[in-house]
């Protein structure tokens, strides 16, 4: 029987199969789905910030609140699991624009850096990404099946869409 994870915000979970993982609100956050087809292991993170570089190394951060930071994390939590690294997949969603903010605003653009940051960290990493729905200007929820490593994003006033 599977289980249902509720990965917070600035958080991520890991499982395995037949559990799946969910992540609700998804606005200008990212979510991460990383998957090993094989072990059935995966994980899902809900980034909250680009990188983790605006805060000095002295400070304790909430590593799961960054791209650069979580990514890096849930890949050696999922090796540590049984994962194999070089078989591990991406499927991202979210980084949407929520509010009309004025032109230039760092507050404006934060789901298009957080977008950017998860995409260079995954490239960084040699992960490709084979699903996406990101952008535009509505929220996001994110079931991630660690049976099948198939990603389903309900929306509001849209259809289920499954990747």
């Amino acid at each position: 029987m599977s289980e249902l994870l509720i990965v917070g915000i600035s958080d991520y979970k890991l499982g395995r199969n037949p559990n799946v993982l969910v992540t609700y609100a998804l606005g200008s956050c990212v979510g991460i789905c990383l998957y090993d087809n094989q072990a059935k292991i995966g994980g899902l993170s809900h980034i909250m910030l680009p990188d983790s570089n605006m805060f000095s190394k002295n400070e304790s951060i909430n590593r799961m609140k960054f791209a650069d930071t979580a990514i890096l994390d849930m890949v050696k939590d999922l090796v540590k699991m049984g994962a194999n690294r070089f078989r591990l997949i991406a499927k991202i969603a979210g980084g949407a624009q929520m509010f009309q903010v004025q032109q230039g605003s760092q507050i404006g653009n934060i789901g298009h850096r957080n977008i950017s940051s998860v995409k260079k960290t995954l490239q960084g990493l040699k992960i490709p990404i084979i699903a996406e729905d990101t952008g535009s200007n509505f929220g996001r929820t994110v079931y991630f099946s660690l049976d099948t490593g198939a990603m389903k994003i309900q929306s509001l006033s849209r259809n289920i869409c499954e990747f």
